[in-house]
C-alpha cells in the first residue's frame, strides 16, 4: 500500500536497498533451514566416514660443507685450484632427501609396502604398532614387489591360524612361525606380543602387499622438505599419512638413510682417493729416484762438488793466474833490463841487485848471489885503484879477471832466469786459460743442473704433498661424520591435519546458506516478471499511484465495511487520485479511465473497486465497461449483458440514462455495462455518440470509472483517450514482464494517454512481489481465448 506521501513522479535510484534484498531473501527461511541441516548432515557423514591425515614432522640441519656433487674428500685437491666451481647449497641436499632412491630405500627397510587392515563398525582401519602379527616376506622375485596382493589371515588358536584369499578361498592352517611357500615368495607370520588386547581375541587382518613404485611415488608426493628461512640451513621434513607413527618412522629412516648414503659416499670417495694417491706416490717415487741419478752422473761426469763454490774457487784461482802472470811478465822486464845495462855498463860499473824479482821457489837467489858478489869484486878493486893501486896490480888484475868472470856468469844467470820466467809464464798461461774455460761453462752447468734441480724439487713438493693428503683422507676414513646433523626426530600432531572437522562444519553450513541463496538469485536473475514498485521506477518515468495487495476473494467487492488489505489500498489511490485531479472543474464529472497492457492484470477489478470506494464517500459514480470487446463487469457486478453501451451507440434515439443500472449494494454507484460485443468494436467506438455520452454524463455524475481495452493489444482505448481526465494504468505483479513497461513508457512520453500513472496490482503485502487472484481476460474476435497462466516461480513454490 501506498500513502499519499507516495504520489510522486518515479525516478532512478540506483542506491541498494538493503531491507528489501533481505526481504527477498528472508522470506524462503524454510529453505535455509533445510538446506543447512542437510549439508551439516552431509559433512558429519564426511566426518565419520573419511580416513584422517596426521601430519608428522622433523628438523635437520644440513651441512654446508665446501663441495660439489662429489665429497668433501675432493676438497682435498681444493688447495690446487680444482673443484672450485663446485660448492654445495641446501636446495640440492632437499632434492637428495625427497629422491625417489631415498624414499624407496626407507620403504623397503620398514616394509611399507605391506599394510594391514581390518574391518571396522564404519570404516576399515589400518593397523601399525597395534597389529597382532607380523608377516616378513623373503626369497622373493622380480614380481613381488610389482604386483598387488592380499590375503586374510584368521587366528584359530594360540599357535594356528588360517590363510585365505580376499575371496574367501582357504589356503590353509599354519603354525606361527611356519614358513609358507607363496607363487613370487615365501612368507612367514609371527604373533606379536605386544598386541595384548588383539592377541586375547580372535582376530582376522588382512595383510596387503602393494606396488612398491605407486607406495613409494604416495609417500614422494606426501613428503614435503623446505628450508625454515633463506639465511640458515635448517631444514623441516614433513609427511602426511593416516597413521601418524608411520609418518613418525618414515621420517626417521628417511634421515638416516640420508645420512648413511652420504657416509657410504664420502668413504667410497676416500677409498678410491686414497688407491688414486697410492698409486701416484709409487709413480712419483719411481719419477723421482730417476731425476736424482740423473743429477749424480752429472755431477760426477763434469765433475763437480757443488756448482756455487766450484765456480768462486775456478774465479779465484783465475784471478791468482793473473795476478802471477802479470808478476811473472814484469820480472821477465825486469830481468831484461839487467842484461841490457849489463851489456852496457862497463867492468867499473855496479849492477842493481835489489831490481832482480824474487822467486818463491828460489829460482833467482843465484842470480842475486853472483851480482852481489860481481859488485864486491867491482867496489874491491875500485878501492884499490881509487888507493894508488895500478891495473897492473896484481890484485887489479886479479880482480878484473874475477870480474869478468862473474860477469859472464851473471849474464848466464839472469838468461837462465829469463828463460825460466818464460817457462813459468807460458804455464800460467795455459792454467788460465783452461779456468777461463770452465768459468764460461759455469752458466750452462748452472742451467742444465736448474733444470734438473726444478725436476726433483717439484717431485719431491708433489711426494710430500700426496704423503698429506693420504694421511688426510685416512684420517676422514676414520672419522666420517653424517651429513646432516638430527635437532628434532619426527614427531607427529595430536590433531589431524585433515579433515578440518570446523572447517568442515563452516562449509557445510556456508554451502546450506550459499546454495539457496543462489537457487532463489537465479530464480530471480531468469524471472523478467514484475516484483515490486522498484522495477516500475527504474524502468519508466511514469508517476507511481499505488500498489494493490492480493484481495482475499477473486470477487472482492470493496463496501464500508471492508477492511481488507486490497480495500485499504484502493482507499489511498483513491486520495492520491484528488491530487491528480485537482485540475477538474468541479460542475464537471472527475474522468478515471483504466487501461493495462495485457488482458488478466486486474483493470477491471480496481475499476469496479475504485468506483466503490468512491461512491462511499458519497460522491455520485458511474462505473463503464468500455472494454466491448472482452467485457469483465458482469462477472463481478449483477449487471444485464444484452442491455448496454454498444445497445446505446448501435440504436439512434435512445437516451443512455436507459442502459445505466443503479447497484442495489451502493447508494451512490451506477453501472454502464458494455453490451453485446460487437463484430467492429474499433468503428463503433469512432461514432460521434461516444463524444455525446461522455459530454451528457460528465454533467451528471460526479466521477466516472472507466474499465477500458489493454492497450498492447488493441487501439480501443486509445480511440477515446481524449475523454479521461486520468489514466490509471495497471501492471500485474509477477505476471508482466519488465521489457513491456516500454510500451507504458511510450505513451507517457507521447502523451497519449492524458495524465497517466502506474498502479501495481496483485502484490503480497510486506513482500516484494505477490500473486494472482485467478480472474481471467480473453478476446474472443481474433485473438482466441486467453487462459489464466501461473508463472513458472508460483508452481515451482506451489502457490495458489
Amino acid at each position: 500500500m501506498q500513502d499519499q506521501s507516495s504520489f510522486r513522479p518515479a525516478h532512478h535510484d540506483d542506491s541498494l536497498d538493503l531491507r528489501e534484498q533481505f526481504d527477498k531473501y528472508i522470506k524462503f527461511w524454510p529453505w535455509f533451514i533445510i538446506s543447512v541441516i542437510f549439508c551439516i548432515g552431509i559433512s558429519l557423514l564426511y566426518l565419520r566416514y573419511t580416513v584422517p591425515l596426521y601430519q608428522a614432522s622433523a628438523t635437520i640441519l644440513v651441512k654446508d660443507e665446501k663441495k660439489g656433487s662429489l665429497e668433501s674428500e675432493l676438497s682435498a685437491f681444493a688447495d690446487l685450484g680444482l673443484m672450485k666451481g663446485m660448492k654445495s647449497n641446501v636446495d640440492n641436499e632437499i632434492e637428495i632427501i625427497k629422491s625417489r632412491s631415498i624414499i624407496k630405500a626407507a620403504v623397503k627397510k620398514l616394509n611399507f609396502n605391506v599394510y594391514y587392515y581390518v574391518e571396522g563398525r564404519v570404516k576399515i582401519k589400518e593397523l601399525y604398532e597395534d597389529r597382532p602379527i607380523d608377516v616378513s616376506f623373503f626369497e622373493s622375485d622380480d614380481t613381488f614387489y610389482t604386483k598387488n596382493q592380499s590375503y586374510l589371515i584368521n587366528s584359530k588358536t594360540e599357535s594356528t591360524f588360517e590363510m585365505q584369499t580376499v575371496e574367501g578361498k582357504s589356503i590353509g592352517v599354519f603354525k606361527y612361525g611356519s614358513t609358507i611357500r607363496l607363487r613370487n615368495c615365501k612368507m612367514v607370520v609371527l604373533k606379536r606380543m605386544q598386541s595384548a588386547k588383539l592377541n586375547k581375541e580372535a582376530f582376522s587382518v588382512t595383510v596387503s602387499v602393494k606396488n612398491l613404485d605407486n607406495v613409494v611415488q604416495g609417500y614422494k608426493s606426501r613428503l614435503t622438505v623446505v628450508p625454515l628461512n633463506d639465511k640458515s640451513s635448517v631444514v623441516e621434513l614433513t609427511l602426511n599419512d593416516p597413521v601418524a607413527l608411520k609418518a613418525e618412522d618414515l621420517l626417521n629412516t628417511v634421515i638416516a638413510i640420508y645420512n648413511q648414503d652420504a657416509i657410504d659416499d664420502k668413504n667410497y670417495i676416500s677409498k678410491n682417493t686414497q688407491k688414486f694417491i697410492d698409486e701416484r706416490l709409487q709413480y712419483i717415487t719411481r719419477e723421482l729416484g730417476d731425476v736424482e741419478k740423473e743429477g749424480e752422473s752429472y755431477m760426477t761426469s763434469n765433475r763437480l762438488t757443488n756448482i756455487t763454490s766450484d765456480a768462486d774457487l775456478f774465479i779465484q784461482n783465475s784471478v791468482d793466474f793473473e795476478k802471477a802472470l802479470i808478476e811473472t811478465e814484469t820480472q821477465i822486464k825486469v830481468v831484461s833490463s839487467m842484461l841490457e845495462y849489463l851489456n852496457r855498463s862497463s867492468q867499473d860499473d855496479i849492477i842493481p841487485s835489489n831490481l832482480i824479482p824474487s822467486d818463491k821457489n828460489g829460482g833467482n837467489s843465484n842470480a842475486a848471489d853472483l851480482i852481489n858478489q860481481y859488485n864486491g869484486f867491482v867496489i874491491e878493486r875500485n878501492r884499490i885503484v881509487n888507493g894508488g893501486g895500478t891495473p897492473k896490480n896484481s890484485v887489479v888484475i886479479n880482480l878484473n879477471n874475477r870480474i869478468d868472470d862473474m860477469r859472464k856468469s851473471v849474464k848466464e844467470s839472469l838468461n837462465r832466469l829469463i828463460a825460466s820466467l818464460k817457462i813459468r809464464r807460458a804455464d800460467l798461461q795455459a792454467q788460465d786459460t783452461m779456468l777461463n774455460g770452465k768459468i764460461s761453462e759455469i752458466p750452462k752447468q748452472t742451467r742444465e743442473l736448474n733444470v734438473i734441480g726444478r725436476q726433483q724439487k717439484i717431485k719431491e713438493s708433489l711426494y710430500l704433498y700426496l704423503l698429506q693428503k693420504r694421511e688426510e683422507v685416512g684420517i676422514s676414513l676414520a672419522v666420517t661424520s653424517p651429513k646432516a646433523k638430527l635437532i628434532d626426530e619426527a614427531k607427529y600432531a595430536n590433531s589431524p591435519i585433515f579433515p578440518k572437522s570446523n572447517i568442515i562444519l563452516l562449509v557445510g553450513l556456508t554451502l546450506g546458506l550459499i546454495i539457496p541463496f543462489l537457487i532463489i538469485y537465479l530464480l530471480n536473475l531468469l524471472d523478467t516478471k514484475i516484483k515490486n514498485r522498484q522495477d516500475i521506477e527504474e524502468n519508466t518515468t511514469i508517476p507511481f499511484l499505488g500498489d494493490v495487495p492480493k484481495s482475499d476473494s477473486e470477487d472482492e467487492i470493496i463496501s464500508a465495511s471492508s477492511r481488507s488489505s486490497s480495500a485499504e489500498a484502493i482507499r489511498i489511490i483513491r486520495t492520491n487520485l484528488e491530487f491528480m485531479l485537482n485540475a477538474v472543474p468541479e460542475h464537471k464529472a472527475k474522468t478515471i479511465f483504466v487501461t493495462s497492457t495485457m488482458p488478466k492484470e486486474g483493470k477491471t477489478f480496481v475499476a469496479i473497486n475504485l468506483a466503490s470506494t468512491i461512491a462511499l464517500t458519497g460522491r455520485k459514480v458511474l462505473l463503464i465497461g468500455l472494454d466491448i470487446r472482452n467485457p469483465k463487469i458482469d462477472k463481478y457486478l449483477d449487471v444485464p449483458t444484452q442491455k448496454g453501451l454498444t445497445n446505446y451507440i448501435v440504436k439512434p434515439g435512445q437516451n443512455v440514462d436507459d442502459f445505466i443500472t443503479k447497484l442495489d449494494a451502493f447508494d451512490n454507484l451506477y453501472v454502464l455495462p458494455s453490451g453485446v460485443i460487437p463484430p467492429n468494436p474499433a468503428d463503433l467506438l469512432l461514432s460521434p455518440k461516444v463524444d455525446e455520452m461522455f459530454e451528457i454524463l460528465k454533467q451528471q455524475y460526479d466521477y466516472i470509472v472507466v474499465d477500458t481495452a489493454p492497450v498492447s493489444l488493441v487501439t480501443d482505448t486509445l480511440l477515446v483517450a481524449k475523454h479521461a481526465d486520468a489514466f490509471i494504468y495497471i501492471v500485474r505483479a509477477n505476471y508482466l514482464d519488465k521489457r513491456l513497461l516500454k510500451i507504458a513508457e511510450s505513451f507517457y512520453q507521447e502523451k497519449k494517454l492524458p495524465n497517466m500513472s502506474i498502479l501495481l496490482n496483485d502484490t503480497v503485502w510486506r513482500k516484494t512481489y505477490g500473486y494472482g487472484y485467478g480472474y481471467g481476460y480473453g478476446y474472443g474476435y481474433g485473438y482466441g481465448v486467453e487462459v489464466e497462466k501461473k508463472s513458472w516461480k508460483d508452481k515451482l513454490f506451489k502457490k495458489k
